[in-house]
């Protein structure tokens, strides 16, 4: 598909009835097995994206996220969008900057967060970085979806109340998806849900704040991202078959593998209608 054909199913997406999941990858290998297993869409996650390459989340220039990115993008069929952190900039200009750079890798959507590091930007900024990235979204030559993300539940004394008020302020600002992670049950999902009339994306991947998708469909969520969790997952198993191999000298692992051609076969598959 071209670039245009995908930023107009990814806006389907999120226009039709029901609520479906975004899963993230960090390579080229883990998007087309995403892609083979009938997912509709992808996303990177930041910190996924900056452990493929050894770094740490926050770590990625803007350049190394973006080309990161363009591997992704063409690694399938499928609409991506990306995790762009905080924009790579404190400045409105540099949101904007971003969202168009976005765009030449062939991206359809991405999300900017109100943080930085420790720092969780003044509400007035916080509203004109997104009202920034938003005009330049507005200026492509296809719909490009902005995800706005409030972060202050992830800070110390941070209200759901401060959270409501930064998306409504988002979406005031033209923001055409919402996203506030950290959301501590599903009572706050249901309480963001029904106080912005945009999607709302909620972040799985924070133990003891992850909910089965029924659950979040029923809140009101329209779209479920996986955050680092499948990286996590995937690592996970990667350590605790060195483990066994390094104390025990032992290869139990091997039983619970799936075969080299059984992965490949995942990844050369395009059936993305599952």
């Amino acid at each position: 598909m071209t670039q245009k054909e995908k930023a107009v199913r990814f806006q389907e997406l999120h226009e039709a009835a029901g609520t479906f999941v975004i899963p993230n990858p960090w390579d080229v290998g883990s998007a087309r097995m995403l892609a083979g297993m009938g997912f509709a869409a992808l996303a990177t996650s930041s910190a996924a994206s900056a452990c493929a390459m050894g770094k740490r989340d926050g770590e990625l220039t803007r350049d190394e996220a973006l080309a990161h990115a363009r591997s992704i993008v063409e690694a399938t069929d499928l609409p991506v969008s990306a995790d762009l952190e905080n924009g790579f900039g404190e400045a409105p200009e540099a949101v904007a900057e971003t969202v168009r750079q976005a765009a030449t890798v062939g991206l359809v959507g991405c999300t900017i967060e109100d943080a930085r590091g420790g720092v969780l930007y003044d509400f007035e900024l916080a509203v004109a970085r997104i009202r920034a990235g938003v005009e330049a979204a507005r200026a492509l030559p296809f719909p490009f979806l902005l995800t706005a993300r409030a972060h202050n539940l992830l800070f110390a004394g941070g209200t759901l109340d401060e959270t409501v008020r930064r998306l409504r302020a988002f979406e005031e600002a033209g923001a055409p998806v919402l996203f506030a992670p950290g959301l501590p049950d599903l009572a706050a999902v249901r309480t963001v849900c029904a106080a912005v009339s945009k999607p709302v994306n909620f972040m799985v991947g924070i133990a003891g704040k992850s909910f089965p998708v029924a659950d979040l469909a029923a809140a009101g969520v329209k779209r479920i991202s996986l955050a680092t969790s499948l990286y996590r997952a995937a690592m996970t198993g990667f350590v605790k078959a060195v483990r066994e191999v390094r104390e025990t000298g032992t290869f139990g692992f091997v039983e619970e593998c799936a075969s080299t051609g059984e992965l490949v076969a995942l990844m050369k598959s395009r059936d993305i209608n599952g």
